[in-house]
Parts: structure tokens; C-alpha cells; sequence
């Protein structure tokens, strides 16, 4: 079954660009174009509507349009993940503190992972603050990677169940990890850590690369902790070496606290 057969199409392409604003803080309807890859008139008639709504509002300049505070309303419902994010946070600053880069706290929703806090508003060496609220197509990403890795089977088997519904090049990639001999999943359960070279769903495409290790909380797997470097200053395997095994140690103080919140 094609993807719009059972989704509508206009609600999905509204949230797009919602999402884009909300990210950003600021945005010309250009830039919201180029981030949703959605034609230019498309995206000049939903922020149109969102104006409408009351959920966008255009700047005093005329050409840039930013969220407003009722976009908060649809997160009235939401319970977060408050333990992680707390316990977590004074070690993912220790961790960004000592090694340079961006640590970010990510956990799983649907068939994507989203960023629970991050430490890029306090490294010079980021192209650009990946806020609480982004998220990454799970499968593009090391810490989407590393967490179908380490979940239960029965998890696994219903996100990758759902993935290869999806009318993308994800459905490749879904299919590869249904293997008999599950290569990549026993290389990451291996090595205990994953990677993604060269990110293309981020603001720069291709010029970051990350590394990520899963983070258990009382026994169960509750999100990934990733490091994100710039793609030209080294290899993965070098990140690696240098990385990891800070990484394993934070994800392992985070979860001794976190035991007992």
C-alpha cells in the first residue's frame, strides 16, 4: 500500500512546515522550502493558514515567520521523560566540557528519534543548536541505529514492521536490518556503540558525522546518547577510539542515577 493511501497528505505537509518554524525559531518561507523540500507555493499557502491559526506569526521585517505561543498547546498532553533528562544533563555537560563537542540525550518516537536535551548551545564546535523537540528518521541516524539495536525484540520487530511501510529509501534499509544473519545490528550489539557518516538530515547535510551508545535505565533501554563531530576533522574510526569509551562511561553514570529517580 502507497504511503498517501492512508495518510493525508496536506495534514503531513502541515507539520512539516510547523515543525521547520518551530526548529528554527525564524524562518523566510525560502528556507522553509529547502528544509521540508516542499514546493515554494505549497509552503506560502500553509503558513498562510498557520497565520490563520494564530500558531504562526510574521515578523515586523515582512519576511520571516516565527511560532507563536500556542504551539505549546500541543504539547498540553505530553508527559516527558523527566528522569532522563535530569539525571542525565550534569554528564552530558561533563562529557561536551571535556571533549569539545555536542553530546546530545535522544529517545524514540515512532519511527523517529528526538532530541531530549543537548549540549550545542555550549560548543563553539557546532554548525548549528539542535534544540529538545528535533528529530531524525531513526534509521539516518547513529543514535536511531544503536537503539534498534539494544531494544527488545518485540520492539524491533514492530519498528522495523513499520518502516518498511514507508514509501522512502528507508524501505531499503528496513529490509537489510530483516536479514537472517542481522550483520549490522550484531556488529553494533558487538562493538556496543554505532555510527552515521556524513548526516544528511541536519541543517548542513553531510557535514557532521556521529557516534552513539545506548543509555538503560532500572535494566531497560531508554534512549541513545550521541556525539556529533564535524565529518572533515576525522574518521569515524578515529571519532571512535578517541569517543567511545567516554561515551560508555557517561551512558553508565547516567544510568547508576537515574536508578534510583
Amino acid at each position: 500500500m502507497a504511503k498517501d493511501d492512508y495518510t493525508i497528505r496536506s495534514i503531513h505537509r502541515g507539520f512539516s512546515v510547523l515543525q521547520a518554524i518551530n526548529r528554527s525559531g525564524s524562518m523566510r518561507l525560502m528556507d522553509i522550502s529547502k528544509s521540508t523540500q516542499l514546493p515554494y507555493p505549497t509552503v506560502s499557502r500553509i503558513v498562510e493558514t498557520l497565520v490563520e491559526l494564530g500558531m504562526v506569526e510574521r515578523e515586523s521585517s515582512g519576511r520571516r515567520y516565527r511560532p507563536t505561543a500556542l504551539v505549546q498547546t500541543l504539547s498540553a498532553g505530553y508527559q516527558e521523560e523527566h528522569a532522563l533528562v535530569s539525571c542525565a544533563r550534569p554528564h552530558i555537560v561533563k562529557l561536551c566540557n571535556k571533549v569539545g563537542w555536542p553530546i546530545t540525550i535522544t529517545t524514540r518516537v515512532g519511527n523517529r528519534m528526538m532530541v531530549r536535551d543537548s549540549t550545542h548551545r555550549l560548543t563553539t564546535l557546532t554548525f548549528n543548536n539542535y534544540a529538545p523537540g528535533y528529530t531524525l528518521p531513526l534509521l539516518e541516524c547513529s543514535v536511531g541505529k544503536v537503539y534498534l539495536a539494544f531494544c527488545g525484540e518485540e520492539e524491533r520487530i514492530s519498528i522495523i514492521s513499520s518502516l518498511e511501510k514507508l514509501d522512502d529509501k528507508v524501505d531499503q534499509m528496513a529490509k537489510l536490518l530483516l536479514r537472517d544473519d542481522d550483520v549490522l545490528l550484531d556488529d553494533i550489539r558487538t562493538k556496543g556503540y554505532a555510527y552515521h557518516a556524513y548526516n544528511q538530515h541536519t541543517e548542513n547535510p553531510g557535514k557532521t558525522s556521529s557516534l552513539a551508545v545506548p543509555v538503560f535505565l532500572d535494566g531497560k533501554l531508554a534512549g541513545g546518547l550521541g556525539l556529533i563531530f564535524f565529518s572533515s576533522s576525522m574518521s569515524v574510526a578515529e571519532a571512535a577510539e578517541k569517543y567511545v569509551d567516554e561515551m560508555r562511561e557517561t551512558a553508565e553514570l547516567i544510568g547508576k542515577s537515574g536508578s534510583s529517580s
